[in-house]
């Protein structure tokens, strides 16, 4: 038994069962034993590759539309240039050589990441070194300042908690002790506020999850994105509105249980895109856009004229990587319809390129 497997299996036995959101937290982000804590999880010698890995292009062009919409309210300056889960600092490292030909964009960003691995931070330090970067713990300390933000991959990263449906209520799902193994099951159930608008689209029996943190987050960004000006690009995994049980484990690239080994797999959820658009919906003088594909976002934005710019310099195997990585970014049957993109900004400012209706 691992260390941290024992640590949980403790708690469970003193405390009786934690939620699905308690162990996630455990699993991830152990400050010993903690899966983002202790390593590297990103390429082919991780556990999972994300967009900015496969390409260059995926961070050449959200970073030109980002230096899109600090033009069109004016140039700001100074500004802060935000990532939320900065991963390596691959995406934020191509979005920067993407926009060094923007007048004053440089010049005017402030570099923030939201990140609270160390492993991570020694790592996005290294790639991003020349640009000064500040790390902060949470987007709730981020400065008074017009602020332009992305955050790929980050959401569905958060500790989620899920709900079981029953005739009139809902029923937690935690994880406790069958025959000292970690085990799903299920608490009594209870009305649950936050979810009464789901009692009209599921079934007893269907499972919905919820993710705490992620509205806090996107109020704190958007209250800055609506005082100062600025905006925000999400990108994730999901949907428009969580249904079923979508918490999976990754190790070495393959599916695993993810009771089986605590802080050796990565655990993820879908991101459920309506939750961010309602958490934007409160913050007075914040919009948001529609929620958009990831492939139509990019071709919108020019990915095909970029690959075939890329592909006239490529022969052999690197053009053959080349066009698989264009595919696998955009392909409805790969990450082209899976993910999603959805962007906040003032209410007063035009919608983010490539996210309009």
């Amino acid at each position: 038994m691992s260390p941290l497997l024992a640590q949980i299996t403790a708690r469970i036995a003193a405390d009786g069962p934690i939620t699905v959101a308690d162990f996630m937290a455990e699993a991830l982000m152990n400050p010993a034993h903690g899966y983002y804590a202790t390593r590297d999880p990103f390429g082919t010698a991780g556990d999972f590759i994300t967009a900015p890995e496969i390409s260059q292009m995926f961070g050449e062009l959200v970073g030109l539309a980002l230096a899109q919409c600090w033009l069109d309210q004016g140039a700001p300056a100074p500004f802060a240039l935000v990532e939320l889960g900065p991963g390596r600092g691959t995406l934020m490292a191509d979005l920067l050589r993407a926009t060094r030909a923007v007048p004053g964009f440089h010049d005017a960003a402030r570099l923030h990441l939201v990140e609270t691995s160390a492993t991570l931070r020694g790592l996005q330090g290294q790639n991003l070194h020349p640009h000064h970067p500040v790390w902060l713990d949470r987007a709730e300390d981020l400065p008074d300042l017009p602020c332009f933000a992305v955050a790929n991959e980050f959401f569905d990263a958060l500790p989620i908690r899920q709900f079981q449906r029953t005739a009139d209520g809902w029923q937690e799902r935690r994880i406790g002790l069958r025959d000292g193994a970690l085990t799903f099951g299920l608490a009594p159930a209870t009305p649950l506020p936050a979810l009464a608008h789901r009692l009209t689209d599921t079934s007893p029996g269907e499972l919905v999850e919820i993710c705490p943190a992620a509205p806090g987050i996107v109020t704190a960004l958007g209250q800055r994105i609506a005082t100062h000006g600025g905006a925000a690009l999400m990108i994730d995994y999901g949907d428009w509105r969580s249904r079923g049980d979508t918490l999976q484990a990754l190790h070495a690239h393959q599916p695993v249980d993810p009771l089986t080994d605590p802080g050796q797999a990565d655990l993820t959820a879908h991101v459920d895109f309506e939750a961010l658009a309602r958490a934007a919906q409160t913050v007075p003088g914040l919009t948001h856009s529609p929620m958009v594909p990831q492939g139509v976002f990019l071709e919108r934005l020019g990915i095909t004229h970029r690959a075939q710019s890329l592909a006239a310099k490529l022969r052999g195997a690197p053009l053959d990587q080349h066009i698989a990585a264009h595919r696998r970014l955009t392909h409805p049957e790969e990450m082209g319809s899976l993910f999603k993109c959805l962007a906040m900004m003032p209410s007063h400012t035009a919608t983010f390129p490539g996210l309009t209706t």
